[in-house]
């Protein structure tokens, strides 16, 4: 058994760089010495980061593909590949390549986190949306690139409806278990800026579907195409405005978020684990292992619908999804277990908005440049789904309080919604 003042020291090594106090690390290792001298893992564990403390690359390695135990689904990636050339059965190479983007969209999300150290709050929260949504933008390019083009609007929407309902249903019910004593609140006034967004979203849907089954069409089959581009173009105007909104001109309806982020910080004694350039390395590095991957798992949704015999409405709206927002479903129940309820909202439904005004709409003009058929045309079934659940969930934040009741029904909310798309039948090539 080491002697205190052993102990004292590897932590001093360890801390020196984010510290302006040795006698504050003296005093914090003495305050937790009982815990550590019972914890000899944790003791092999500071002594792996001390020895690779002075050669960053593998320092930059180990935080990022071994420490977290998430890290473990990691092989069945390049399972999935072999699978795929070794025995062609698509079922496995679906599942294998699910399960192996999973862990790479939480190493995504925690690349992004760590960036944000550098970047400030505001830009942070900005880039943990945009990066939270890389995962399903990967996947829509290219699926919208094989002409998979009611994969990539299922897929999407599935999004939506997951961080709405799923996401922020657990972390209400997670939150309000823990201070179960009190109602949490939240800032409405940000609450009903997103709700607006998407309303606004759900009307850029709603309308090409209400022409195309009327039958009004002024042109048959080119009205609704011109209709869903012009619609999108409005859109990503609007979620450009939004962006100078919460970034330039109302940021004060935002420093509540900001100061949440900073005093969270503080309070938990955080500091990056990795530096500026190397997040931005692994950033790099993760989008393009999952750009990898999600070829695979692409060319392999048809198969597995079949092999599973699962709905292809099913596996869009529904797996993909839950794959997808591994980042952001984890940061929303932490946040909100900290009663930092403003930035679960940022996490939750700010991914939501983004993805209803910016990849949806991006996702059209894409498929214009590639001339894919792609427009805001989700059908009925889906387009309803859509226009109940952001009435549900902005009811649910009309008043700037959540409880565990609220996420209860949020998740509920969700099964139902799950259950309806495993029976659905996907009308769309009988109306084609």
């Amino acid at each position: 058994m080491r002697s205190t003042e052993d102990k004292v020291d590897l932590d001093s090594d360890e801390e020196i760089p984010f510290s302006s106090s040795h006698s504050a690390i003296k005093m914090q290792s003495t305050d937790c010495e009982t815990s550590r001298i019972t914890s000899p893992r944790h003791l092999s564990h500071r002594w792996v980061l001390r020895k690779m403390n002075h050669i960053s690359p593998l320092r930059s390695i180990y935080v990022v593909l071994i420490k977290a135990k998430i890290n473990m689904l990691l092989p069945f990636g390049p399972l999935a590949i072999l699978l795929h050339y070794l025995t062609g059965k698509q079922g496995w190479v679906f599942f294998f390549s699910l399960v192996g983007i999973t862990p790479l969209a939480e190493r995504l999300g925690y690349a992004t986190e760590q960036l944000a150290f550098y970047t400030g709050s505001t830009v942070g929260g900005l880039l943990n949306a945009t990066f939270g949504n890389a995962t399903e933008m990967i996947i829509s390019m290219y699926a919208l690139k094989n002409g998979m083009i009611r994969v990539v609007q299922q897929s999407l929407l599935g999004s939506v409806l997951s961080n709405m309902l799923l996401v922020l249903g657990c972390a209400f019910f997670c939150g309000g278990i823990v201070h179960r004593q009190k109602d949490q609140e939240f800032n409405k006034a940000t609450a009903l800026v997103n709700s607006g967004l998407l309303l606004m979203a759900v009307m850029g849907l709603l309308f090409p579907a209400v022409l195309h089954f009327t039958h009004t069409e002024l042109h048959s089959g080119k009205s609704e195409l011109a209709l869903s581009r012009f619609s999108s173009c409005i859109m990503l105007v609007a979620y450009a405005s939004y962006l100078f909104f919460q970034l330039r001109s109302h940021r004060n309806l935002y420093d509540i978020i900001d100061s949440e982020q900073d005093n969270n910080a503080e309070d938990s004694d955080e500091a990056p684990e990795i530096n500026q350039w190397e997040a931005i390395g692994w950033l790099a590095i993760l989008t393009l292992w999952i750009s990898i991957l999600s070829g695979y798992l692409v060319d392999a949704i048809e198969g597995a619908s079949d092999a599973l015999n699962l709905p292809m409405a099913f596996i869009s709206v529904i797996l993909l999804p839950i794959v997808g927002n591994a980042a952001e479903h984890a940061s929303a129940i932490m946040f909100a277990m900290k009663d930092k309820l403003d930035i679960t909202l940022g996490v939750a439904i700010g991914s939501s908005t983004q993805i209803s005004m910016f990849v949806i709409p991006f996702c059209v003009v894409v498929g214009w440049f590639m001339g894919q058929r792609m427009d805001l045309n989700f059908q009925l079934f889906e387009t309803a789904t859509l226009f109940i659940t952001v009435l549900v969930v902005a009811f649910m934040l009309q008043e700037g309080t959540s409880n565990y009741f609220k996420g209860l029904m949020l998740i509920l909310c969700y099964l139902i919604v799950a259950a309806s798309f495993f029976v659905h039948v996907d009308p769309s090539n009988d109306d084609n």
